[in-house]
């Protein structure tokens, strides 16, 4: 798996995974010599959480819902600027091309019956030109930009007034986010084996 934005805040943990980290330090505090074997500690942290009162997890539950919030905020503060790639919105307004390119796509077709090389014979050609011979692909360019900043003002302004979720969604999300906390917890397990977890209470 490639590995993601390390600046990125790390994953909120479920009630399970403090539990579960619970256990780890117990068993260092019992046993700091014995190993742990994944499958066993595993297992046995599974039957216990089951067996455990509902007071006693409703101590993790909270425990998991402040974490969330820490996270939350984290997440926020972390934004869609600095962590990778958005999804691309299909309604967006497509980026205009600069001179060069357009340039690029009213000679390209001239050229490549001629030279295979398009690309770098392009190149070439605009790198030859004068100012003045540049300057009406600039200004096109230009005009396609200055579109392309209000397209993009509009689409935004739409955006916060679609921006409310209908409570199918909410439920959907809702449901998916019970789904990854159940698929994630041999993860937790994994990780929290692998070096003590720190939740983001602080």
């Amino acid at each position: 798996m490639a590995k993601g934005d390390p600046t990125k805040p790390k994953g909120k943990m479920s009630a399970y995974a403090f539990f579960v980290q619970t256990c780890r330090e117990e068993h260092k505090k019992k046993n700091p010599k014995v190993p742990v074997n994944f499958a066993e500690f595993s297992k046995k942290c599974s039957e216990r959480w089951k067996t455990i009162s509902e007071k006693k997890k409703s101590e993790f539950n909270e425990l998991a819902k402040a974490d969330k919030v820490h996270y939350d905020q984290k997440i926020k503060d972390y934004g869609p600027a600095t962590g990778g790639k958005k999804k691309k919105d299909p309604n967006a307004p497509q980026r205009p091309l600069s001179g060069f390119f357009l340039f690029c796509s009213e000679f390209r077709p001239k050229i490549k019956s001629t030279n295979p090389d398009v690309a770098k014979k392009l190149g070439e050609m605009w790198k030859n030109l004068n100012d003045s011979e540049k300057q009406p692909h600039i200004t096109q360019a230009a005009k396609l930009k200055e579109k392309y900043e209000k397209d993009v003002a509009v689409c935004k302004s739409k955006g916060k007034s679609d921006g409310s979720k209908g409570p199918a969604k909410v439920a959907q999300k809702k449901v998916e986010e019970e789904d990854d906390d159940e698929e994630s917890q041999g993860q937790e397990i994994e990780t929290i084996l692998a070096n003590t977890v720190k939740p983001h209470l602080y």
